[in-house]
């Protein structure tokens, strides 16, 4: 069973709903989640925000961060997964910040470096990671560990 399917299960079972705020994957998250039978029961929408008009606009992320940390920044998904959790009146929202190359990274963002968001009930956490490999990859990479905290957040 794939994680997008034991995530639709998990929720389904919770009668729970998620959304997505996606960056750097560009829809790639919501499309692995509705690549699931059942899922219209659970996902409710994502937004893809890969312009920081979108970010700021739709989401909320404030122009001051977007200033100031920049887009792939722990400030920015976090704006972005609370964003889209209001926006989309989820119980879940995951959201991916990011830069999958092969171009625009630097020495403090290299290539590969992803920031993650996960607003609940409870609160809202990120992290990062720097995932190897081309643009591909790291997308894929991303997809999968979305899912995985989306799942996490759930159980």
């Amino acid at each position: 069973m794939t994680t997008a399917e034991k995530l639709v299960k998990r929720l389904a079972e919770l009668g729970r709903t998620c959304g997505t705020a996606e960056s750097c994957t560009g829809g790639g998250i919501g499309s692995a989640i509705t690549s699931v039978a059942g899922s219209s029961a659970v996902f409710m929408g994502g937004v893809i925000s890969y312009d920081n008009s979108v970010k700021q606009g739709v989401l909320g992320v404030s122009p001051e961060t977007l200033a100031t940390v920049g887009a792939v920044s722990p400030e920015t998904a976090e704006q972005m997964a609370v964003g889209a959790r209001k926006l989309l009146k989820v119980d879940y929202a995951v959201s991916v910040t990011g830069i999958a190359g092969p171009d625009g990274g630097t020495a403090e963002k290299p290539v590969g470096l992803v920031w993650f968001g996960i607003a609940t009930p409870a609160g809202v956490k990120t992290g990062k990671k720097v995932f190897p490999g081309n643009r591909a990859k790291v997308r894929a990479a991303t997809v999968e560990h979305a899912l995985s905290l989306l799942l996490s957040a759930a159980e």
